[in-house]
């Protein structure tokens, strides 16, 4: 991921610095995406509607790189929205301005592939352990692997993550607080 950034923060010629209010919606489900996203502040959030009901699924913080790859690279509708969390302060690089500089980079272009590619493994990661692991074993993984994400991020986000209710989710949050 540092990698990548930097690679992109390079591009700052073509890259414009915008903020954006909490909650505010970058990319609709449904739409095609047409830009990258730098996050120097704040926080945004991945999520899909599921008969009315908010499922987040990843969380992303300063320095990430943030896009619906998949539709951006293959002009296809996004499965999902991309939200601010917080007020933010974001590069953006449109697609256009990022495809042109893949064709004068391809270092550029090797490096944003591999952290699709990284993307990829993360996203398994999550769908295998949504299979297999209990919600408390879900709860450990994302307070081992990210614990800024509670003071950060609101619980009813936190809670459709690891596919629980708000109410569970406090539940496991009291039984671990205990069990220390």
């Amino acid at each position: 991921m540092e990698d990548l950034r930097l690679y992109i923060e390079q591009l700052s010629i073509v890259t414009k610095l915008t903020h954006y209010k909490r909650k505010t919606i970058l990319l609709r489900e449904g739409e095609q995406s047409d830009k990258v996203f730098i996050i120097k502040d704040g926080a945004l959030r991945s999520w899909f509607n599921d008969d009315g009901n908010d499922i987040s699924f990843q969380f992303f913080f300063e320095g990430d790189v943030v896009s619906s790859f998949e539709s951006l690279k293959n002009n296809l509708p996004s499965l999902y929205n991309i939200e601010t969390i917080t007020p933010v302060t974001l590069q953006l690089i449109s697609k256009k301005a990022l495809y042109l500089a893949l064709e004068k980079n391809p270092i550029l272009n090797e490096k944003i592939n591999l952290h699709i590619t990284k993307r990829l493994y993360h996203y398994q990661q999550l769908f295998i352990s949504r299979i297999k692991n209990s919600p408390q074993r879900r709860y450990e993984e994302l307070l081992q692997q990210q614990p800024e994400i509670f003071t950060r991020v609101p619980h009813h986000y936190i809670a459709t993550f690891l596919g629980i209710t708000p109410v569970s989710l406090s539940r496991i949050r009291a039984k671990k607080n205990i069990a220390s």
